[in-house]
């Protein structure tokens, strides 16, 4: 399978921090990391949310996106995950990649420069074209909403 390539705008206050990049060969996602100062870290109280900078701005080819992940890590342990998971970066976007988190946790987060926050998944996008109709096909499902096909209890 090839390989997209994205091309990584280091910004100034992201120096010192490393290019995101798979931790393995199947890898589906990069970690992001923060581009908090060393002196100032971030701190996120229970039940805030913050938005963390990476120090990156990325070129994404076309006909693809970015999507921003929560880190299961951080969930797990912490309590922390993104606040709008996945969040999309688009092909066209040029600016600095910042990472909405949120603290769900009992205990305040530090946000620690360099630490890794999040994981940014490149995903192929399939372009569409909306048409206004009078009328859908029918399903057997058709408008049932929320739950309308699980088993209820």
């Amino acid at each position: 399978m090839s390989r997209a390539v994205v091309s990584a705008l280091r910004l100034p206050h992201g120096e010192g921090l490393p290019v995101p990049a798979p931790q393995s060969s199947d890898a589906a996602g990069s970690d992001l990391a923060a581009a908090v100062p060393a002196e100032t870290p971030l701190t996120i109280p229970p039940g805030s949310h913050a938005l963390v900078p990476t120090g990156f701005a990325f070129a994404i080819p076309g006909g693809h996106e970015g999507q921003v992940r929560p880190r299961s890590g951080l969930a797990a342990k912490h309590g922390v995950t993104v606040l709008n998971a996945p969040g999309t970066i688009d092909a066209d976007y040029r600016g600095e990649v910042k990472v909405i988190l949120i603290n769900h946790g009992s205990d305040p987060f530090v946000v620690e420069r360099g630490m890794r926050i999040a994981q940014l998944v490149i995903a192929p996008v399939t372009p569409v074209d909306f048409r206004e109709v009078e009328d859908l096909s029918s399903t057997d499902r058709g408008a049932g909403g929320f739950g309308s096909t699980g088993v209820t209890g």
